[in-house]
């Protein structure tokens, strides 16, 4: 992947964290009433109103914001790597636990989620995948690109 590629990965993982995260660290109980907007409500069916769990839940998503952002300004692919190592690894549980809930959500909701979670889980797989590599003029080897290199 190249790093024009990379920095759009990390900008759009950087938005996801930052609509989440201020919503839920700086307006919990809006976030719980009303998140993901739009008339839809995914996260006051789950349970009761815990407004440390809200909070704790938007620092996460701002944390890894912050990190997404901080990957885009960098010049190697391997804090983006590292980036997308941690959204995943948020991401699979988060979907996981999301999909054992589906049952009897609005077919709309229960894409929304998919769309929405699943989309976190696939950005961070994507900024997991290496940089290019070409081969050598002269003897056909794979060598390092620049991006890999920086």
């Amino acid at each position: 992947m190249n790093m024009i590629m990379r920095r759009i990965l990390l900008w759009a993982t950087a938005v996801v964290g930052g609509f989440v995260g201020l919503w839920a660290a700086v307006w919990p109980s809006s976030f719980y009433e009303s998140f993901p907007g739009l008339g839809r409500v995914w996260i006051a069916v789950d349970g009761p109103f815990n407004e440390h769990l809200i909070r704790d839940v938007g620092a996460l998503y701002l944390a890894l914001a912050a990190a997404s952002i901080a990957a885009a300004f960098t010049r190697g692919p391997e804090s983006g790597r590292v980036v997308g190592v941690a959204w995943t690894v948020f991401g699979i549980p988060h979907l996981i636990y999301h999909a054992a809930q589906f049952g009897g959500m609005p077919i709309i909701d229960v894409i929304g989620n998919i769309i929405g979670l699943g989309g976190s889980v696939l950005l961070g797989l994507l900024l997991m995948l290496p940089g290019p590599r070409s081969r050598s003029p002269r003897s056909g080897s794979i060598i390092e690109t620049k991006e890999d290199i920086a």
